[in-house]
């Protein structure tokens, strides 16, 4: 199944191994080896990164809805009301 994970950007569900706040020191050093390396997918469209998805081909998924929401749409549980383009 493919969730929204905002501004109209879909991602498998069935591929997604983690969503993780970009806040930690390990989680940042993560995004921008992913940078260098050519597997991060920025999705934010310049907005600030809220939620980091990790795949189980190893591609960072950068996007700018919060964890929780990201969580809700991969259980299922449907779109949440934030705007997201």
């Amino acid at each position: 199944m493919m969730i929204n994970i905002g501004f109209g950007n879909y991602v498998s569900s069935n591929r997604v191994v983690a969503v993780v706040g970009p806040e930690s020191a390990p989680i940042k050093r993560l995004i921008q080896d992913a940078k260098d390396g050519g597997i991060a997918v920025d999705v934010t469209c310049g907005r600030k990164t809220m939620s980091v998805l990790i795949t189980d081909s190893g591609h960072v998924v950068l996007s700018s809805l919060k964890p929780a929401s990201v969580r809700k749409r991969l259980a299922g549980e449907g779109e949440e009301d934030e705007n997201d383009g």
